[in-house]
This record gives C-alpha cells, sequence and structure tokens, in this order.
C-alpha cells in the first residue's frame, strides 16, 4: 500500500489489509526489519510508494540538536552555519539507500524552534515525482526514479513563527500534498499568507488565494464530499474551504487556537478540525456542504454548518485520527480522548505514559491497532473501541518526532538518528 504524502492517503492515517505489530523493541533488536542511519535533523515523516521510501533531512554543520519535553519556551535555535537539505530514497524493503539527493545548501533564512527542524515539512508523491518543501529555501519536484530536480519554485522568505512575538521564528512545517495532478501548498506566515495550487509538470500557478491568517503549521486536505472537491485547511482566523479548481474561498470558520498545527482530516461525511493555544482549542466537526461566514461562540451553541464542536478539548500538535466510529485525539501531555465521531460524544479518556513525556507525532492506525509516539521514543499501542486497552509500550531507543508511515503491516519511524522498519 502507498503512503504518498503525510499522514497517508488523504491524511487518514490509515492502512488496512495486513496483521500490524503490537510489540518490537529497537534497543533488543525485536521484531525490527532494518534500520538505516540518516544524517541532519528532520521531523518530516517518511512516505511510500510501491517499493520505495523517500524521507527528507536538513544538516547542520554545528547543530542537529532537539529540545524535547513540556515546555513553553518561544526560544529559537541560533544557528548560522552551512545546512545542507537532502532527500533520501530506500528500498522499502531492506532500508538500502537507492539514491539521495542534494536539493539545495546555505544558511536558513529563517531561524527554527527548539522544538523542530529545518526539514518538518513531510513529502509527497504520486510514484512519477516526489515535491519536498523547505519553506523559505523552496519547493523542489524531483524524479521519483532517480531524484533528478525537475524543476524548483522560490516563494521568497517564508517566515512562520509566533504572531505575537515577531522575532520568535520558529521554522516552517506545512507539507504539500499532491492531487489530480496538482501540488497544493498552504503558506500561513507573518506576511503575505496565501494558498496555492501549482502544475505537477512544471511547477506553474495554477490559482493562488491570498489569506489574512497568522502563522500556521498546517497541512492543507482535499474533502470530495457532499458533491463538490474542495481544499480544507485550518487557521485561526480563517478554517475553511477552498474550491479545487478555482480556489474561491467556500467557507470560512472563525475562531479557535492562535497556534494551529493538526491537518484536517475527512471521515464519517464530515471536516475535523481542531488547534490550540489561547483560550479555546476546540474541536470542530464541519459539513462538507457549509458556505459562508461562520461563526461559533463559546458557549456551545451550534450552527446549521457544523455537526458538533467541543471546546477546551483540541490538540496543539497531532491530527486527530478517526477510525471506524471513534475520533482519537492525542495531547502533548499523552492525554489521549476518545470521542463519537458522528456525535461528538466523550467515550473516555486516558492517559499514555506518565504525563512527564511530550506527544508531537499524530496517531496511525491498522489491523484495529492505534499507535501513538511519544517524544523520547515510546510508541503505545491502544486496541481501538470504546474501552480503553493498551496494548504494549515500544522503545525506538531515539528521539522521536515524525509521524510514522505504514505499509502492508509494517510501520516505518524517522528517529533522530535513523529510518527504521518494524513489524
Amino acid at each position: 500500500m502507498d503512503w504518498p504524502q503525510f499522514r497517508g492517503p488523504r491524511a487518514s492515517g490509515i492502512a488496512e489489509g495486513f496483521p500490524t505489530p503490537t510489540s518490537w523493541s529497537v534497543p533488543e533488536k525485536k521484531n525490527v526489519g532494518w534500520k538505516t542511519p540518516l544524517p541532519g535533523l528532520s521531523h518530516s515523516s517518511p512516505v511510500i510508494w510501491g517499493d520505495r521510501l523517500f524521507i527528507a533531512t536538513a544538516i547542520s554543520a554545528k547543530n542537529n540538536d532537539v529540545k524535547v519535553g513540556l515546555y513553553g519556551d518561544i526560544d529559537s535555535v541560533q544557528d548560522g552555519a552551512i545546512h545542507e537539505w537532502r532527500v533520501y530514497c530506500l528500498d522499502k524493503k531492506t532500508g538500502k539507500v537507492l539514491w539521495q539527493q542534494l536539493v539545495c545548501k546555505g544558511v536558513p533564512k529563517v531561524k527554527r524552534h527548539t522544538k523542530a527542524s529545518h526539514a518538518s515539512s513531510t513529502l509527497a508523491t504520486d510514484g512519477k515525482s516526489v515535491v519536498a518543501f523547505f519553506g523559505s529555501e523552496g519547493l523542489h519536484c524531483l524524479d521519483a526514479k532517480t531524484g533528478k530536480l525537475r524543476w524548483r519554485r522560490d516563494f521568497g522568505v517564508l517566515d512562520s513563527g509566533y504572531f505575537m512575538v515577531p522575532d520568535a521564528q520558529w521554522g516552517f512545517a506545512s507539507s504539500p500534498i499532491i492531487d489530480s495532478g496538482r501540488v497544493i501548498v498552504q503558506c500561513d506566515v507573518q506576511k503575505g499568507s496565501f494558498l496555492a495550487a501549482l502544475d505537477l509538470k512544471n511547477g506553474k500557478t495554477l490559482w493562488k488565494t491570498d489569506r489574512a491568517d497568522v502563522p500556521t503549521w498546517s497541512t492543507p486536505n482535499i474533502c470530495e464530499e457532499g458533491g463538490r472537491k474542495q481544499v480544507v485547511v485550518n487557521g485561526w482566523k480563517h478554517l475553511g474551504g477552498y474550491d479545487f479548481i478555482t480556489g474561491k474561498p467556500l467557507w470560512k470558520l472563525i475562531g479557535g487556537g492562535d497556534i494551529p498545527v493538526p491537518t484536517p482530516i475527512v471521515a464519517q461525511g464530515l471536516i475535523y478540525l481542531t488547534n490550540a493555544h489561547g483560550r479555546m482549542a476546540p474541536i470542530y466537526a464541519v459539513k462538507p456542504k457549509a458556505s459562508g461566514e461562520i461563526n461559533l461562540p463559546s458557549d456551545n451553541v451550534g450552527h446549521p454548518s457544523v455537526a458538533w464542536f467541543k471546546v477546551r478539548d483540541g490538540a496543539y500538535m497531532q491530527t486527530p485520527l478517526v477510525y471506524g466510529p471513534h475520533l482519537y485525539l492525542c495531547r502533548d501531555n499523552g492525554v489521549l480522548g476518545c470521542y463519537d465521531a458522528k456525535t461528538g460524544e466523550k467515550v473516555y479518556q486516558e492517559r499514555l505514559g506518565t504525563g512527564r513525556t511530550g506527544f508531537s507525532a499524530s496517531a496511525v492506525a491498522g489491523d484495529g491497532k492505534l499507535y501513538f509516539t511519544g517524544e523520547e521514543g515510546s510508541i503505545f499501542v491502544v486496541q481501538a473501541g470504546a474501552t480503553f486497552k493498551l496494548l504494549s509500550t515500544n522503545e525506538m531507543d531515539e528521539i522521536c518526532m515524525a509521524t510514522p508511515a505504514l505499509s502492508e503491516g509494517k510501520l516505518y519511524f524517522r528517529t533522530q538518528g535513523h529510518v527504521a522498519q518494524v513489524g
């Protein structure tokens, strides 16, 4: 099964049809298929097409460290060293490096957060092309077979950071997606935010729509429910849907967390959005036929275009997962909430780990199991369903900030220093 973008097909996070592992241990070399060293610092997730796995990385001559854990610092890393941005292609079955390509080299134009990397955006592929987005260092399209550069787009300086403290630069993280021969990019930055569709063949702009929003780190998604095809995006001042062909805004939801990160997902005939920071931290379940401007008060008064919403239950970093009839959402501190996906009724709330470990990666699922990745390398396997059951806790022996990929019953993790196959 292909896993072509962040969180797999349409960011669902789900891969079925094969038994998936319950237990493994990298330190003990238990149930580990292969482990390949990878230089640099990257939160980019693996993407897979056929028997090839693609991954991006940024290599600093000075500082390839990341600070994990639960903290609220807004600091930027002071690293003015030369960096190399590279894309790697590995054999999915063996971990052998088939090719690597130096995409660009130089001093980063924007600093990164102490918890971020200069390669936080996940690649996108259709099996023929691989698209890498390195923010201010440009959007690059490579030949999937050879790694040869096909085209490049420079959007100038894309300064993502805390809008209330502009000097706090945190680095770019929104990932590109490919659909119907188009590359969709969401660039919410300090000045000049926009959403755009480019021709995958040559990188030419098909449409570009300005967005009046603060910096976000969310990846866009595609929704084909309700008789229309739209690009759906997270945001603070403008969560919404845009016509896939023209880029025209279709609906706009105002309000939520003011540092939006999670990707919108489509399931159960609804569009789910969540974000955090600030007073609300909502979860929204929006109907695909929504139109116009939607304003929701904080006292749970409904709206015809919104099936349900909750305040103060949303996630800061993690994209939610809808698997079967339930929506699962893990917060930074490991508190896992399970909800009825159609009604929003809370089914259970439990904690993963000790409460001292941070969670930044998003969950994936398959074979009736949910996989939650802790920053310090502990992977929690939970049984899907209305009753919480922790099946196992497995160690990767390295920092894990990236969301894993799932293909043909195997899990693929990007750790701080390696890419590993388990199962």
